[in-house]
């Protein structure tokens, strides 16, 4: 994971970025089954983003390893304990996510996206984080938006952007 300066940050699948540059946003494009999730503190102007594609490291640990960011219970971690070590606080931190649809195409019978999320929700109550934002489930891909100027999260589905 890299500190970015440049004003649009890109996060790839299986991946996450932090960034402190106001005039920044972290963006993720394409998000089915896999769930984005943008952390933000207000007060250290710090956020990050991940977008992880399954929902525990335990289905793979070796490829855990190699890609922590491809799940979302090592991913998440290594996020937050990240966002701390750039001054971010557990109780400022803003947590909104997108993603986690039943894709129409795809391996049917596995419910992705529907896991990604609830592990996510026990992640989050491990690290005592609350929930403020979310655009999740349905059949449509979305674009996933983090604006570091004042942390504003925009989704973009169906040619609709929207805040959450």
């Amino acid at each position: 994971m890299l500190s970015a300066t440049k004003n649009n940050i890109v996060v790839q699948v299986s991946d996450a970025r932090i960034s402190t540059d106001p005039q920044a946003v972290l963006a993720t494009y394409s998000l089915g089954s896999c769930i984005a999730v943008a952390i933000y503190d207000p007060a250290a102007t710090v956020g990050g983003m991940i977008h992880y594609q399954l929902p525990e490291s335990a289905m793979d640990s070796q490829r855990a390893r190699q890609e922590p960011f491809m799940f979302c219970d090592t991913g998440m971690d290594i996020l937050i304990d990240n966002l701390i070590r750039y001054g971010a606080n557990k109780s400022r931190m803003i947590v909104k996510i997108a993603g986690g649809a039943a894709m129409k195409t795809g391996p049917k019978g596995f419910d992705i996206g529907k896991r990604n999320f609830l592990v996510l929700r026990k992640v989050l109550w491990k690290h005592s984080l609350m929930l403020r934002g979310q655009d999740v489930g349905g059949d449509q891909p979305r674009n996933f938006f983090l604006y570091m100027e004042d942390g504003t999260v925009m989704v973009k589905s169906g040619g609709v952007h929207k805040a959450i």
